[in-house]
């Protein structure tokens, strides 16, 4: 406990000193803006109320201030002024939302929302999140590491939703919305040259073919060295090498008929990341490395003799919608979507020279979506009814490769084939009972199939036959009559319900409170050790209840907005992937790994959010967000032990706060009229457990994160010059780690850090 009271205490601390940061800069504009106004005193004031922000979460479009959920939403505009790279910096902003590249990976998403995610990106696994690339879902989380370009706005959605998105998830929701489509001809390039040799370019365009055609397109390269360097190969690490296309057009059949179509590709060729070790090696004693980002990993070596892989992430997908108005009051809406990435990787736990623990891996998703939508929009209701299907599959293979257990070497084969088959019926409608209430409700039922096929196989020899090693010899024997190979399958429903109250009494204040269920499927690991009888019977479906209270607000003639969530969430049976090291022979030698998933049987979990913007003049606005949560085990019972007194909550922060300011001024450059607008954010977070039982050593304690940026545009903005500063402070903190004491001879405890300081500088001209 007292251990615990230090570390918060810490945390109090880093977060005044982060205040204390930002209360300097607000004071700093704060004199100028005054200092300017004295210039301008004989100007008329212009109005300072919060533009009304437009959202589409309840599958029609509403304001932000009058919706009965809690949502953030962040513009396009607002993104490219803060120079947000990827889609994990809305972790700094948004409260009680977690979101971050996952371990050995460039792109590959971890997500949490109020303590509900997904720690371990395996294969099959549905996250506790859901992604949503415009209106289709992202059944698997490699690739989800979305860059930030040709974007509209995000939205993030908090708390379980089923009734109003394709898809059901627990946790919440995160919609990528793309821009539409533009009339007139228009285009813009957009280069970016930052820290490590950052070099980024965008090049957009789109317009009119005809009176009812359009069609646009981007295309975009990220490319950046590494934060660090391969002591043994060479070669960088934590860099960048993505590229990316999109293609769009929209076809008006008729006035009351929209054809959209979409495809998108990436590909990311990223060096192999792995973790710095945080203890010396246990073969032969090598050190603990100065630099968080440098590696002494061999994997490449034995990739290149017997696997033959590369590095390598790809993806694409593309998106059919149809809308259709029926008459004034119903509309149709039809999306179907295909999507596939492949993965190549190549993880070397012990981060080491030696093949003491490494594994090539290959990642295959397939997946097909078809949803079906009619919306209704009358005087005094409107509401949605859907049908949603879902086709996937997840393929992942991988040796696990144990160098040192035996002069030629160990090997663990895995292979894993998952077929998820869902199909669900949705309906959602609010009706204004008077002008001052309004009533919600909304109802799902889903059914999720699933279908499993793992082999398991263990060889003498560095790699499998499946990896290119053909003298491999399989040591495997079939343990009373179970085979390498196990088929399981299993069928979960359920029927989810929301339902919500809202009440405003004037315009300015609108007050909520809404329950809401969320489902998740069960299903099998496929990494599983399918020799014990409990791993053949697999995991059972999680469920949560949460119930929300809001209050959202305009203040001063619109000039301030408050928005207020007060949530409790019972969850039960909640499903905990990990991965542990196992002993096949009996000989006290961990000579194998297997994937472990658990039901903890029940967590309550509460929790408060405060989001507000100011415009506290004219030119100069800000932000806070804070968001607090208590994340508790209540009943987790393994081998008949009650152990939910030792367990935690992972990626789950108990605090997370943030602030920023925005000013403005006119400013002419090179002749050119224009305005600058600063922008400087401070964010915090408590601390954060990598795993379920607390590890002091990989375990992340409190820390703040500085950003600023300076942004010039024309005023006829053809223009725009930018400088971004990220992470000033130059704070290293964990964002993922493995834990692998015992498996090979070296030992593994190691960790993967965020994004150093960087300085980035961009221009961008539109045509």
């Amino acid at each position: 406990m007292k251990i615990k009271q230090i570390h918060n205490n810490q945390g109090l601390s880093n977060l005044k000193k982060a205040i204390t940061v930002a209360l300097f800069g607000l004071s700093s504009i704060a004199i100028a803006q005054s200092t300017e106004d004295e210039k301008n005193t004989s100007k008329e004031e212009s109005s300072q109320a919060i533009e009304e922000v437009i959202v589409t979460a309840r599958r029609r479009e509403e304001s932000l201030q009058e919706i009965p959920l809690a949502l953030t939403v962040f513009s396009g505009a607002q993104l490219e002024e803060q120079g947000v790279i990827d889609i994990t910096e809305l972790t700094k902003s948004a409260p009680n939302v977690n979101l971050e590249v996952s371990r050995a990976t460039s792109s590959t998403l971890t997500a949490h929302i109020r303590g509900v995610g997904q720690q371990d990106p395996v294969a099959g696994f549905e996250g506790g999140v859901g992604i949503y690339l415009d209106d289709v879902y992202l059944a698997r989380p490699q690739g989800a590491v979305l860059d930030v370009y040709d974007v509209e706005r995000i939205e993030v959605l908090r708390g379980p939703q089923g009734t109003l998105y394709g898809k059901n998830t627990i946790g919440g929701a995160i919609k990528y919305v793309t821009k539409g489509l533009s009339d007139e001809a228009e285009g813009s390039f957009k280069l970016s040259y930052g820290s490590f040799n950052q070099l980024d370019m965008l090049l957009k365009g789109s317009g009119a073919v005809s009176d009812n055609f359009r069609i646009g397109g981007s295309i975009a390269s990220f490319q950046r060295d590494g934060f660090g360097k391969n002591l043994f190969t060479g070669g960088e690490h934590y860099d960048k090498d993505l590229v990316a296309a999109r293609l769009s057009f929209e076809w008006d059949v008729s006035d009351n008929t929209l054809v959209k179509f979409s495809a998108d590709y990436s590909d990311d060729n990223s060096a192999p990341k792995s973790g710095h070790r945080l203890i010396p090696g246990g073969l032969n004693g090598d050190p603990v490395l100065d630099n968080v980002f440098d590696t002494r990993a061999g994997i490449e070596t034995l990739a290149s003799s017997n696997a033959g892989l590369n590095q390598n992430v790809t993806q694409a997908g593309a998106t059919l919608s149809i809308v259709s108005d029926l008459n004034d009051n119903w509309s149709f809406k039809s999306v179907t979507a295909q999507r596939k990435d492949r993965s190549e990787s190549l993880i070397d736990f012990d981060s080491l020279p030696s093949n003491d623990f490494d594994a090539p891996v290959i990642y295959k998703n397939e997946q097909f979506s078809q949803e079906f939508q009619l919306t209704y929009a009358g005087d005094s209701s409107d509401g949605v009814i859907g049908a949603y299907y879902l086709d996937a599959n997840a393929f992942d293979a991988f040796d696990v490769v144990l160098g040192n257990l035996h002069p030629l070497g160990i090997t663990a084969f895995t292979l894993g084939d998952y077929d998820t088959k869902t199909t669900a019926l949705y309906a959602d409608f609010s009706f204004d009972l008077n002008e001052q209430w309004q009533f919600s409700v909304g109802g799902r039922y889903t059914n999720d199939d699933r279908d499993v096929l793992v082999h398991r196989e263990t060889f003498l020899g560095l790699g499998s036959h499946f990896f290119g090693n053909p003298t491999a010899f399989s040591l495997t024997v079939p343990l009373e009559g179970l085979t390498p190979v196990f088929t399981g399958g299993r069928s979960d429903s359920a029927f989810t319900t929301r339902a919500s109250i809202s009440y405003s009494p004037v315009d300015e204040h609108n007050f909520y409170a809404t329950y809401s269920e969320g489902f998740k499927g069960g299903g099998f690991d496929p990494r599983g050790a399918y020799q014990f009888e409990d791993v053949q019977k697999g995991f059972d479906p999680e469920e949560v209840s949460s119930l929300e209270f809001g209050a959202k607000s305009l203040w001063n003639d619109g000039a301030v907005s408050t928005n207020i969530a007060l949530f409790f969430m019972d969850f039960t049976d909640i499903q905990i992937p990990g991965s542990i090291a196992i002993d096949t022979d009996g000989d006290g030698i961990d000579d194998s790994f297997a994937g472990t998933t658990t039901n903890a049987g029940k967590a309550d979990i509460w929790g408060l959010e405060f989001e507000s913007t100011a415009h506290l003049s004219d030119s100069l606005s800000a932000n806070v967000a804070i968001g607090y949560i208590d994340a508790e085990y209540v009943e987790w019972i393994v081998g008949g032990v009650d152990v939910s007194a030792d367990r935690v909550f992972q990626n789950t922060p108990e605090l997370t706060a943030s602030f920023s300011l925005r000013n403005e001024w006119g400013m002419s450059l090179l002749n050119r009229s224009g305005t600058l607008v600063w922008t400087g954010s401070v964010s915090y977070q408590d601390d954060v457990h990598q795993f379920e039982i607390p590890q002091p050593l990989l375990d992340q304690e409190a820390f703040s994160l500085i950003d600023m940026s300076l942004v010039w545009s024309s005023t006829d903005n053809k223009y725009q010059l930018g400088l971004h500063g990220k992470n000033l402070g130059d704070k290293e903190y964990k964002v993922a780690s493995y834990n692998f004491p015992t498996l090979g001879l070296e030992g593994v405890q190691s960790a993967f850090y965020g994004s150093p300081r960087q300085i980035i500088g961009s221009f961008s001209v539109n045509f």
